[in-house]
């Protein structure tokens, strides 16, 4: 679990920086907290999942019941992130073809992170976008809500398939993941155009791989 900072390298600049997300995201909307948060990119490897595997953990540090769950039906890694098996998931709750389970049913798996439990994308499917944009899908986004405090959905780059725009629309808030030296400003811009077009509540994006300057986070990688 090298990638996931808060569980290698709690008191590490990087670890602090998932935590003052974790904060903004909190205050984000006092009156209507963010509840149900999904995380896009603009494209292909610019830290999504590995940035909302650490903001799950960062807010079950709190001792809120979070949930992860992975909507990425193209190119999981949640499971990978946490070493856990990926034989069943959100697929196998798609496709059964049976009503939807109640919530001892669910395949949630937990984690080495207390608090935290994930939901693996399951086997890959010919059709992500059109499970994805399901009524039953609809049914299971609020099964999942009434799990945990926090339910985070990770989804593939928007720019690349509709996935993540099918789902930005039902939940509460969406974080747009962007790459410093990778991620260019006018597909950033594209995406968060596209995220507006189908009236997703765009709350923020996330900047990856920024270099830290100055000693302000100093203090914490002192014992």
């Amino acid at each position: 679990m090298g990638d996931l900072v808060l569980v290698s390298d709690p008191r590490s600049a990087a670890a602090e920086a998932y935590r003052t997300l974790r904060v903004n995201i909190q205050f984000a909307s006092p009156d209507h907290p963010l509840r149900t948060i999904l995380a896009t990119s603009a494209g292909p490897d610019d830290g999504k999942s590995t940035t909302l595997a650490n903001l799950a953990i960062a807010l079950a540090e709190t001792g809120a019941p979070t949930l992860l769950v992975d909507c990425d039906l193209r190119r999981p890694s949640l499971h990978t992130l946490f070493g856990l098996p990926n034989e069943a998931g959100l697929t196998s709750l798609m496709l059964a073809g049976t009503a939807m389970p109640d919530a001892a049913g669910l395949p949630l798996q937990a984690t080495a992170v207390p608090n935290l439990r994930l939901l693996p994308s399951g086997p890959l499917p010919p059709n992500p976008a059109e499970l994805l944009a399901s009524r039953r899908m609809a049914d299971l986004l609020l099964l999942l809500a009434e799990q945990a405090t926090y339910v985070l959905f990770d989804t593939p780059p928007i720019l690349a398939v509709a996935d993540a725009a099918v789902l930005a629309p039902r939940v509460d808030g969406v974080l747009l993941v962007v790459r410093a030296g990778k991620t260019r400003r006018d597909l950033a811009v594209k995406a968060r155009k596209m995220l507006e077009q189908v009236k997703a509540n765009l709350v923020g994006a996330v900047l990856t791989d920024a270099t830290l300057e100055g000693s302000a986070y100093a203090y914490y990688g002192k014992k």
